[in-house]
């Protein structure tokens, strides 16, 4: 794993996109099989969780890849608000327990560990990766290869249609975009693993299925316009970089 990494940062992120991807995605088909969803698939994410973080952590990268502190204060991000507001946004059309005590625990451990796994390996491992040979390709890339990440969707028995994987999609990329904004700005992964593992866990909890197409429709664009896109034009424009 060192050597891999010491050979090609790019080539070692890559490979472990590719590995969770699948990995996950054969982890989650198997837990339907059990009849227990994501069973396998938490248990799988508890694992390559630790072995990202002590290997991150033995080596000293922790600062690095953001496993630190931010050095810009919350306020000057608008202390997260407009994520949070994203996080819960799936509360709205009421609450629900969609699955069984045990189904639960299961989808909020995978889903916490899957905002660790996936915000160091898209943002932190291949990001600072390409970031020092071209810094608008890296935000570019990341961004992009997170959201298409989430195409697997269309594949893995989750139940979505291929109407509502396309607007997950969508969503991923553009969270893609402000998140690596927040970690090239802050400096520290922690504000994005907490608003990922946070948004990702809520969905056990979200009622689905309540609003008509066309206002499902419009609260998708308020929040893809105003909240995701406002917030980045902030980013970009307002807000300093690590000091």
């Amino acid at each position: 794993m060192t050597k891999l990494y010491k050979k090609s940062e790019i080539t070692f992120a890559v490979v472990w996109i590719v590995a969770y991807v699948v990995l996950s995605s054969i982890a989650d088909n198997v837990s339907a099989d059990l009849g227990v969803v994501k069973s396998i698939t938490s248990v799988l994410h508890v694992a390559m969780m630790l072995i990202l973080f002590f290997w991150i952590r033995k080596n000293g990268l922790m600062k690095k890849y953001g496993l630190c502190k931010p050095s810009v204060p919350a306020k000057n991000f608008l202390y997260y608000i407009p994520l949070a507001v994203i996080a819960f946004a799936s509360l709205l059309t009421g609450i629900e327990l969609r699955f069984t005590a045990l189904e639960t625990l299961c989808f909020v451990v995978s889903m916490c560990c899957v905002g660790f796994i996936e915000e160091v390996i898209f943002r932190g491992f291949l990001f600072r990766a390409m970031e020092k040979d071209n810094l608008k390709t890296a935000i570019i890339v990341s961004s992009l290869t997170f959201g298409l990440g989430h195409i697997v969707n269309l594949f893995n028995g989750s139940g979505r249609t291929p109407a509502s994987s396309a607007v997950q999609i969508i969503f991923a990329v553009l969270i893609g975009f402000v998140l690596v904004t927040v970690f090239y700005r802050g400096g520290s992964l922690i504000p994005c693993i907490i608003f990922h593992s946070v948004n990702n866990a809520i969905g056990a909890f979200g009622a689905e299925g309540q609003l008509d197409p066309r206002t499902e429709m419009i609260v998708n664009l308020i929040l893809i316009v105003v909240v995701l896109g406002g917030y980045l034009l902030y980013l970009y424009k307002i807000a300093p970089k690590e000091e």
